[in-house]
Formats: structure tokens, C-alpha cells, sequence
């Protein structure tokens, strides 16, 4: 009988991650995110430090409590931080990880994939922008995208990504006046295929602001030229996650030969299902302003998994190997006993590993309005709902951003900046970061 005990222990650590969070995660689709915060926050729950703070972090960041998630996706990068420096350095020891051989891909532990990591720092870029702390934004931008150019290095490709952190950065570059800094975030997006309409644009605005002679007329052939904007114009800006991100299921082959099983096990991302998934931001009696997509989590997701899936799948291939070879020692030393202990085993540990961050959005997109200083009464409409935020005093120059969650039909979203005059502000309100924009 002692035989069966690994196979038995096994048996019972491998449940897939969707159902061990499914309670958690059932609480964030329902728009409870302070009861989600704190069942991800519970370790317990993911059994990985890093998804413990990423989930926890994504869903204090749709509940609007901003100091909240930038602790939980700091204390998720700082479970990733020896990993993610030794790939800034050399992107070979990357690839050495991915190599690493263990009993069951579910026991190690999991340090998100690449475009988890690069997403971690975009969303906590974001909580910086949130908190009013440009210099914060900065690092965690310019980290993210140090972090994608080691993915491009390692599988020698080009992703279409990093849309978000560009976007936040040159946001923030823009409250300050940074404008020519600002121009190379856009440019960068513009290169990568990301949110092209709303960097393009503003390429263009900024050329024509900075006199890029040799520049702006291509810019304007392709984008068109710069719109026109109200005298000291004021900008709400919308950010906002859609949708829910893929989930991972195993793709599991199991051959039996007379030395033992065979198996091989692999992830796979599932794609959910999204409708229309597309933000709107107006002003009343305006007409609504489309958001662009400038970042598809879902695409990402699965090209990331597919560049990575040879070394998966050679990883499961020797090992599977080595555990028919196990059974077979088995077999010979504990005749038939031996032979199911061992198969048993093989059944038990040989599956792919299911966890992934799941509170990533599907899509995260963003648009800007330029309104003239004065009062204006801001609205956002999702997939499935319309919500007005309620009346705002915005200043000559100032940026009001507005974050939004739009998750199952429902909306919510928070307004950061302005002067609420058609309610008193609430008690504990976050810092307003804006200073000035064109």
C-alpha cells in the first residue's frame, strides 16, 4: 500500500485552478471586488505568491481602491522580481527556466507567463496614474516594456502589445508638458500596431504643437489633420479593462504500452465569451466617442502560450518517459502492484499546469475628449450598460481621467480629477493627479 501513497497525494493536488478559485473568482464577475481582493489575497486561494497578488490587485484596481491594488501587484511583482531582473539581464536564462524539469508542472512554482508580467507592471503603471505619481508611472512603463522586448528576444518575433503601458506613459509625459516625450510613447504604439488610431492622432497633435515640419505632413496623410479644439481646451480620458481574459484547460494524450502509460499534457488558453465589448465616453448632448483597442489581452495570451509551447511540450515528453520507465522498475521489483502504482502515478502527476491570472481583461482600451473649461455632465457606456458620473467643473488645461471595468454586462467606472458639483465629493477620495494638458 505504501506504494500508492505518492500517487494518492498526487491525486489530490491536482485540481485544476479554475475550480480551486472558482468562488473568488465567481465574486469578481459579480461586481463584489473588495470580497474578491480578499479571498485572492488569502494565498490559500491560488496557491501561487505571484497570482495571490496580481488577481487581488486587478480586482481592488476595478473596485476603484487604488492603494489597495498597487500593494497587491507589488507584493505580486516582488514574488517575480529574481526572475523577471535575471531575464532583463540575459534573456538565455529565461529560456533556461523554461527547460527546468519537475514531477508535475502544478508543484513549481509559478511565476506568471511573459505577458502576465509585462501586464502586471502596465497595471501597476495605472495605480500610479490613479495615486497622482507620474515618476511611479515612468518605472513601471518602462519595465513593462523592457520586460515584452525580453519575450520578442527570447522567441525572435514581434508582438503586438504594450499598448497599454505606452499609453499611460505618454499620458502622464502630457499632464507635464513633456509633449516631445510624450511623441515617442505614441510613436512606439503606432510601430507596434496598438491603439493606432489614438496614438496617430496624437502624433498629430503634438507635431503640429511642436512645429515637426518633416513629420507632420506624412502624420496628417495618414491620420488626417489635427482636429479642432476648444480655446484652452480641458481632456477626460478613459481607461478602461472589457471583457475577461482566456483561461487555460489541459490537452491531455494518454497511451498505454506494455512497459506503462504514456502521457502527454499540455495548456491551452480559452478564449470567453465577450460581445460587443466596447466602450463609449461623451458628454451629454455630445455625440459618443468610440474607445480604441490598444491592447488584446487575448491575442496575446495565446500567441505568448503558443511561442511556448514546444519547450511544454518537451518538458512532458521526458518526463513522461522517465515515469513509464519508473512503472517499469516498479513492475519488475512489485510485479503487478508495481505496474498500477506506477500507472496511477503517471495518470496522477502528468498534467498540464492551468493556472493563469484570470481577472486580466479581454481587451483594454482608452479615448480622449477635449471639452472647453467649464461644467459638463461626463458619461461612459459599455457592453451592456450607460452610466452617467455626474457633473464635473474641469479648468482651462486640466486631464480628467475616468477607469473603467466593464465586466459582465455591467459597468464601473471611477472618475479621477474635476470638481464634482452635482454631489459632495466622498470622504476618503482618491488624490487627483492632473496638472495640464493641451
Amino acid at each position: 500500500m505504501l506504494l500508492l501513497l505518492p500517487a494518492g497525494f498526487a491525486l489530490a493536488s491536482c485540481v485544476s485552478y479554475p475550480d480551486r478559485t472558482k468562488e473568488a473568482f465567481q465574486e469578481f464577475r459579480r461586481g463584489d471586488f473588495d470580497a474578491a481582493a480578499r479571498s485572492y489575497a488569502d494565498e490559500k486561494t491560488t496557491g501561487s505568491e505571484f497570482l495571490s497578488g496580481a488577481e487581488a490587485g486587478l480586482a481592488a484596481l476595478a473596485g476603484g481602491d487604488w492603494d489597495g491594488a498597487q500593494q497587491h501587484l507589488d507584493r505580486a511583482a516582488e514574488a517575480v522580481r529574481d526572475v523577471e531582473d535575471r531575464a532583463l539581464v540575459s534573456v538565455e536564462s529565461l529560456g533556461e527556466s523554461l527547460v527546468a524539469l519537475t514531477i508535475n508542472e502544478s508543484l513549481a512554482t509559478y511565476e506568471g507567463e511573459g505577458f502576465e508580467r509585462v501586464q502586471l507592471h502596465a497595471a501597476l503603471a495605472l495605480t500610479y496614474l490613479a495615486r497622482g505619481d507620474l515618476d511611479g508611472v515612468w518605472v513601471e512603463a518602462r519595465r513593462a516594456n523592457a520586460l515584452l522586448e525580453s519575450e520578442e528576444q527570447l522567441y525572435e518575433k514581434k508582438y503586438r502589445a504594450g499598448g497599454l503601458g505606452h499609453f499611460v506613459s505618454a499620458l502622464a509625459y502630457e499632464m507635464l508638458e513633456r509633449y516631445d516625450e510624450a511623441y515617442i510613447d505614441y510613436e512606439r504604439m503606432v510601430e507596434k500596431d496598438v491603439g493606432t488610431d489614438l496614438a496617430g492622432r496624437a502624433m498629430v497633435r503634438i507635431a503640429s504643437r511642436l512645429n515637426y515640419s518633416d513629420a507632420l505632413p506624412g502624420l496628417v496623410e495618414r491620420f488626417g489633420p489635427d482636429l479642432q479644439r476648444p480655446p484652452d481646451a480641458a481632456q477626460i480620458v478613459l481607461v478602461g479593462a472589457v471583457g475577461l481574459g482566456p483561461y487555460k484547460q489541459a490537452e491531455t494524450l494518454t497511451i498505454p504500452t506494455k512497459d506503462g502509460l504514456l502521457q502527454w499534457s499540455v495548456p491551452s488558453f480559452v478564449s470567453r465569451d465577450q460581445g460587443s465589448g466596447v466602450l463609449e465616453l461623451s458628454i451629454t448632448g455630445s455625440t459618443p466617442l468610440r474607445a480604441s483597442v490598444i491592447e488584446n489581452v487575448d491575442t496575446i495570451a495565446r500567441e505568448n502560450l503558443s511561442d511556448r509551447i514546444a519547450w511544454l511540450a518537451a518538458r512532458t515528453a521526458v518526463r513522461s518517459l522517465l515515469k513509464r520507465e519508473l512503472t517499469r522498475q516498479l513492475a519488475k521489483d512489485h510485479d503487478w502492484v508495481g505496474q498500477i502504482a506506477g500507472d496511477i502515478f503517471v495518470l496522477a502527476t502528468e498534467h498540464a499546469d492551468t493556472r493563469a491570472w484570470q481577472t486580466l481583461p479581454h481587451t483594454w482600451q482608452a479615448a480622449r475628449l477635449f471639452v472647453a473649461p467649464g461644467r459638463h455632465e461626463v458619461v461612459v457606456a459599455g457592453s451592456g450598460e450607460r452610466r452617467v458620473l455626474g457633473t464635473y467643473e474641469l479648468e482651462a488645461g486640466e486631464t480628467m481621467i475616468v477607469l473603467a471595468r466593464d465586466l459582465g454586462g455591467k459597468l464601473y467606472p471611477h472618475a479621477i480629477g474635476g470638481l464634482r458639483v452635482d454631489a459632495p465629493a466622498p470622504e476618503n477620495a482618491p488624490a487627483n493627479p492632473a496638472t495640464t494638458a493641451p
